[in-house]
């Protein structure tokens, strides 16, 4: 907010992100704006949901189940309004073996299970740990999971060739196809600068959608891929051997299925809530997505997680709140139990374009341009998470981004240690080291080697306001140096260790400090040390 922010134009902000003024009216344009959001998303989720199935090696009922289910769910108790969630390639392509290998009662339950650990990740409040994700991994998952929602729409532009396989458009059906996307492309950009009063994306899939439909325009369509039609999903407990065998085999999928998961929620409840300017929720998110999965597990289907494509399509179409999710899901059940003759109708060139537009939307653009600007290892970052995300999987790339980050870091702050020297005022005869930056595993033998006992006088005072003590190696390390000094017959002494450091020494075994506050410094006086024992002086 800026200082010319005028108060009645923030208090007219406020009130367009709920559902109630301050006269508990309802928000009959927001509300709109978000049924219309949902509808928009539930369109574009059925393609998504049987593409995904397929890649499962499931039925595609069961793909739309698990859309529907886990996206009414975390739409209503999850921790970011406006998020989308469903099934997902990037947990399909974990299920294929377990699917092929065991079949599918086996993947309920590992989903089942998935669940369970999700929920145990909320109740600890595991979930915090994304702010742990570093900026320039945000970026390269961004921007790979452009890339990947881009690919995954060349599957629309194959067609069966007849013999079981599929072969790539050719000839006029692919033009055509392509003039139909770039339409709808066209009318999503311009609909804005025309009219608010709908969302973009869907005025296009339904303009394009009419125009084939008048005009039989002989392209690919939804019901191609297969039919949506369907009941209700119905309970049923997994049929598997209750044994420790079948644990065993579902266990490893049902860890990788909810770190994979939790990773790509967290994350885009990250992004969504930059474009919305919300914060927070990481836990909530972790309960939620497990309390869906867990019931999707015992409703037939495949589990899912967030999906930024779709969260995209419903932020920028105005959904804004939980709203707008939840009628996404309730249009997506009302397609598989009333509406799939009509949905088997649409175009996929049309939900192609819409994705495109997704694809423009979602690359972090910028970050071409201040991959020159930033630090090299920031820059490589970037493109490594980035390539990592196309080639394996997004849980995969965050986790090496943030091996990488943490070691370039690690690396960069252990050149941080150094030592001045000057002769001390208070202890006459005696040198004073000025210790800085922070003592830890990566910076202990730097230290180590700042020191040389034989041409130091009898008294050495080590000085630590400008530094840290962090680990069993930073301790290590000190005692290393005292040995030295102490085999050369001098006299060590430490100053100035905070507090925490002094606990830290304290937990030490070998090391024992009694700690004497100086009460205007706030940090601990100075201490001798002898070789097994640091003692208060």
């Amino acid at each position: 907010m800026t200082k010319n922010t005028p108060i009645s134009d923030l208090a007219s902000r406020l009130r367009g992100n709920t559902y109630f003024s301050r006269s508990r009216e309802l928000n009959l344009p927001q509300t709109r704006t978000d049924i219309l959001s949902g509808l928009t998303v539930a369109l574009a989720l059925v393609p998504e949901a049987v593409a995904f199935a397929f890649v499962a090696g499931v039925d595609p009922l069961v793909g739309l189940y698990a859309a529907f289910i886990v996206g009414l769910i975390t739409a209503a108790f999850g921790g970011r309004p406006g998020m989308i969630s469903g099934a997902t390639g990037a947990l399909a392509v974990v299920m294929v073996s377990l699917v092929a290998n065991h079949g599918v009662q086996y993947l309920f339950a590992t989903v089942v299970l998935m669940g369970i650990i999700q929920i145990g990740a909320g109740i600890f409040r595991l979930g915090k740990f994304i702010r742990m994700v570093p900026h320039p991994v945000m970026l390269g998952f961004v921007n790979g999971l452009a890339i990947v929602i881009f690919l995954a729409q060349m599957e629309q532009f194959r067609m069966p060739d007849g013999a079981g396989g599929h072969t790539w458009m050719s000839g006029s059906t692919l033009w055509i196809t392509l003039a139909l996307v770039a339409a709808t492309m066209g009318i999503i950009w311009a609909t804005p600068r025309l009219t608010k009063a709908f969302p973009a994306p869907l005025a296009a899939i339904g303009i394009v959608a009419i125009v084939v439909i008048l005009f039989d325009i002989p392209v690919p369509r939804v019901g191609d891929m297969a039919s949506v039609e369907g009941g209700l999903p119905a309970f049923a407990i997994p049929s598997v051997p209750f044994t420790l065998e079948t644990l065993w085999i579902i266990l490893p999928y049902s860890i990788i299925l909810a770190a994979i998961g939790l990773i790509e929620s967290l994350l885009t409840l990250n992004l969504v809530g930059e474009i919305t300017n919300k914060r927070g929720g990481a836990s909530r998110e972790c309960l939620a997505q497990g309390a869906a999965n867990t019931v999707t597990g015992f409703f037939g289907g495949m589990g899912g997680c967030a999906m930024i494509g779709q969260s995209m399509i419903n932020v920028n179409s105005g959904g804004r709140g939980r709203l707008s999710g939840i009628s996404a899901a309730l249009f997506l059940l009302a397609f598989i139990l009333v509406g799939s003759s009509i949905i088997e109708m649409i175009p996929l060139a049309a939900l192609v374009g819409v994705m495109f537009m997704v694809v423009i939307g979602t690359f972090a653009w910028q970050s071409l341009r201040i991959l020159a600007r930033v630090p090299r290892a920031d820059a490589f970052v970037i493109l490594l998470v980035t390539a990592v995300t196309v080639a394996e999987d997004l849980a995969i790339a965050v986790v090496v981004g943030v091996i990488v980050s943490a070691l370039v870091y690690a690396w960069n702050a252990a050149s941080m240690i150094s030592a001045t020297h000057h002769e001390s005022k208070s202890e006459p005869g005696a040198r004073v080291y000025d210790i800085t930056g922070p003592l830890f595993f990566g910076s202990a033998t730097r230290f180590q080697e700042l020191f040389k006992p034989a041409e130091d006088p009898d008294i050495v005072i080590l000085d630590f306001a400008g530094s840290r003590v962090v680990d069993q190696s930073a301790l290590q390390a000190i005692e290393a140096v005292a040995e030295k000094y102490d085999a050369a017959g001098k006299r060590l002494m430490l100053r100035h260790l905070s507090r925490d450091c002094h606990q830290l020494l304290t937990k030490a075994g070998q090391l024992m400090v009694d700690m004497d506050d100086d009460p205007d410094y706030r940090l601990s006086v100075d201490y001798d040390v002898q070789l097994g024992r640091i003692g208060s002086h």
